[in-house]
């Protein structure tokens, strides 16, 4: 226990706490029983001791513990639940919860007999987690993800200008007022050239130059360990998918041919769906569909984009501008909104709003006759009217 211990205390006290993410404002930390999804690297642990460190006056009230941890080769998380409640402990924050075999059925057990304490669970494995959470367990817990860093954010972290988030609604009122104010403080686009590259995870501080490889490792342990792990989808297609983001990689997303990556991958059609679907949930990829649809992996997405931009220029050295410019206002809006496609304009957000994404020089034709349309500008600092430049809605979380 002391080697525990003395590990929760190093990462303590080496915790910053100049920055923090947005979602730590959002939980409600109040809850017996939370768990935090999100890819590797885009900060859960820094979370979880911050959160420790700015509302804990006594520390030892919390404990802190990654669940690959050595100690527990022989000792279980119901040993460190007793030690940590018995001793006046009263929340317990367990990382990478997925590590450990058959974690669900202890954190259902600790949950059940030690009724005044509070379990945080945090998991790099989405998928894993996602299957793991039973309908029983569910009801118990609170879910919350973190993405990796929006423009907003990524901006504060470079300390290069500490911006206000903005609702969807006060962004489509007010751009031009608060695009305005932005540039007359920063220089934005180049910094928006530089995120989309490498800015979306957190860890691209400390690799430097090894961001990209870093960044490869994180996909192909999700394409090769978790997917096969949770999907039992076959070998031979897990395999290739490398080759399959590949050319999504380099795809507009609407000529989307599921028939032709089926050829190209030597699968069959339900295998490309699931895998299109777990790759969705391991946050690889974004699939956006015409309307709600039921069981999303038996069904053809309607448009492919990635979850992010970096994974794109990781993924492949000819980036298609137009996906690109896609990737980026999904993946920020993306964010607490609903995203459907549609025949007019590119894509409709909660049912309400249409948007048009494209270049600085992007015309209103497609949206002409279409209620509450805009066109989203790329290249572009302030925007008018009806027209908003994209970078700003890097600023909704």
């Amino acid at each position: 226990m002391e080697r525990l211990i003395a590990a929760y205390s190093r990462l303590l006290a080496h915790t910053d706490l100049r920055f923090v993410r947005y979602l730590y404002r959002e939980i409600d930390w109040d809850n017996r029983l939370i768990a935090i999804k999100g890819a590797r690297g885009v900060g859960k642990t820094t979370l979880l001791l911050q959160h420790v460190k700015l509302d804990f006056a006594d520390t030892r009230k919390a404990m802190y513990a990654s669940a690959d941890h050595v100690w527990f080769a022989s000792h279980s998380l119901m040993d460190l639940a007793e030690y940590h409640y018995t001793h006046g402990g009263t929340h317990l924050f367990l990382d990478e919860i997925h590590k450990y075999k058959d974690w669900e059925r202890e954190v259902k057990n600790i949950y059940d007999t030690y009724p005044g304490l509070h379990l945080v669970i945090t998991g790099s494995s989405m998928l894993r987690l996602e299957k793991s959470l039973t309908a029983d367990l569910s009801r118990r817990c609170r879910q919350y993800t973190l993405p990796g860093l929006s423009f907003r954010e990524y901006l504060l972290f470079e300390g290069l200008a500490g911006l206000p988030r903005l609702s969807l609604e006060e962004l489509l009122d007010s751009h031009f007022q608060k695009a305005g104010e932005i540039a007359a403080e920063i220089k934005v686009l180049p910094h928006f050239e530089q995120y989309l590259t490498k800015g979306y995870y957190p860890f691209y501080r400390e690799e430097g130059d090894g961001y990209e490889e870093r960044l490869q490792q994180v996909i192909e342990n999700v394409i090769e360990t978790e997917i096969p792990y949770v999907g039992r989808v076959e070998y031979e297609s897990v395999y290739k998918a490398k080759r399959l983001l590949a050319l999504l990689a380099e795809t507009v997303p609407y000529t989307l041919n599921i028939t032709h990556l089926c050829n190209v991958l030597d699968a069959s059609r339900n295998n490309v769906l699931k895998l299109l679907d777990l790759m969705d949930k391991a946050a690889l990829i974004r699939r956006i569909d015409a309307a709600a649809k039921g069981e999303k992996s038996l069904t053809k997405p309607d448009k492919i984009l990635f979850n992010n931009t970096n994974l794109m220029y990781v993924l492949s050295p000819h980036v298609d501008q137009g996906t690109l410019r896609e990737t980026f206002f999904a993946s920020q809006i993306g964010v607490g909104h609903e995203i459907i496609m549609l025949s007019k304009g590119d894509l409709m957000v909660d049912n309400t709003h249409t948007f048009e994404v494209g270049g600085k020089n992007k015309g209103f034709v497609q949206v002409a006759d279409v209620k509450n349309s805009y066109v989203v500008s790329d290249n572009i600092e302030i925007g008018y009217g009806n027209r908003i430049p994209l970078w700003l809605f890097g600023l909704l979380y």
